[in-house]
């Protein structure tokens, strides 16, 4: 994707070999800026306090950041102490488990003198690998998202948090069939949650204005009355964690959607990778949720009126919070799944269709 017009990643080596560049996306909108990760102490707090997010970008920065330790000693005990270091920053997003499994294995085998250059080299295939993923997931949704177009041939598709280029390495999940619609010349509009109290919607309309695409941004609370009216054709939203049953782990406040746009009778799909994918979990039940921080919701965050960022409280510190970062949408309520390798009903059935390899997991 773009941003004022340069073809740009999410995440990259620096150019002096010695870390790795993300953008901060704290910053944004307000503020494009880079920050650089220089250890794995930095990507851990990174991913942590939300700098990168996005499933798929969070584990692309934790297989840089085992990368990181590495350079600075990799023994077997460095490189457990990383993957232990990075796995305990986000319990719900299943990337990042996945990521720091698949770095670890490629590594143990390995003397400690050739585990820093090959541990770059699988995060660097690991990044590649999920912008291919995400391109395909755009070819395998498009179709689905053309089919529900109005008569006119318009468009109106809701989305959730962010699921864009900003939360993979490019290109994106739930929003890549919706920038390659609007490539192709598609009447696109899309309307889009603030997602409360991250706001990661805001990030979401950074992006679409970026490449151009028509949005407007709502309420959370607004999106019911929108699919009730009858003016949304679709929904698509990204996910943390895909159960083996089709359960579904998202933003908090997906699953509100889900139920309204059941109640209406709009499509509600779901786009994710194979790395989103848990086999493991029988279902939304076994899905870790994390509870973030009272002062996420306590804080609100924006900027003065000369323009700088700055924090405002709404909530007294003493004051009683909770703060669920995600929650699950079963199965029933969503109309496909979609992955790099096509379109499947959120079932057992149907992931193990698209993958049978994992059929003996």
């Amino acid at each position: 994707m773009k941003v004022n017009g340069m073809p740009t990643r999410t995440i990259r080596p620096a150019t002096d070999g010695l870390a790795v560049d993300v953008i901060d996306q704290t910053a944004l909108p307000y503020r494009y800026r880079w920050l650089r990760l220089a250890s794995v102490e930095d990507a851990a707090q990174a991913i942590r306090s939300m700098q990168v997010r996005g499933a798929p970008l969070i584990g692309v920065t934790a297989a840089y950041g085992v990368a990181l330790a590495m350079m600075r000693q990799a023994d077997d005990a460095a490189l457990l102490a990383a993957v232990e270091t990075l796995a305990a920053t986000r319990p719900t997003a299943v990337n990042l488990r996945w990521a720091l499994a698949r770095v670890q294995t490629c590594l143990t085998p390995l003397p400690a003198s050739a585990r820093a250059e090959a541990a770059w080299r699988e995060a660097a295939r690991i990044a590649d690998e999920d912008v291919d993923q995400c391109r395909r997931i755009s070819q395998h949704a498009l179709p689905l998202l053309r089919s529900c177009s109005g008569a006119n041939g318009r468009l109106e598709i809701m989305t959730h948090c962010n699921a864009g280029w900003l939360a993979t390495v490019d290109y994106g999940t739930a929003l890549a069939p919706v920038y390659a619609a609007f490539d192709e010349g598609l009447a696109v509009h899309v309307w889009v949650s603030e997602t409360r109290p991250r706001n990661q919607g805001l990030l979401t309309a950074w992006e679409l204005a970026q490449h151009g695409v028509p949005h407007t941004v709502i309420a959370d609370n607004a999106a019911g009355a929108l699919l009730a009216g009858g003016g949304i054709d679709a929904v698509i939203v990204g996910a943390d964690r895909i159960a083996a049953n089709g359960d579904v782990a998202n933003k908090i406040g997906t699953y509100l959607k889900a139920l309204a746009a059941r109640a209406a009778g709009v499509p509600f799909f779901v786009a994710a990778p194979r790395s989103t994918i848990d086999f493991c979990c029988p279902d939304g039940a076994a899905i870790p949720i994390e509870e973030r921080a009272a002062d996420e919701l306590r804080l609100v965050h924006g900027c003065d009126a000369a323009g700088v960022a700055s924090q405002l409280r709404q909530l007294p510190l003493a004051e009683a919070v909770a703060n669920p970062g995600f929650d699950v949408t079963p199965a029933g309520l969503i109309t496909a799944l979609i992955s790099e390798r096509g379109s499947c009903p959120a079932s057992r059935e149907g992931l193990r269709a698209l993958y049978p390899e994992e059929r003996d997991e």
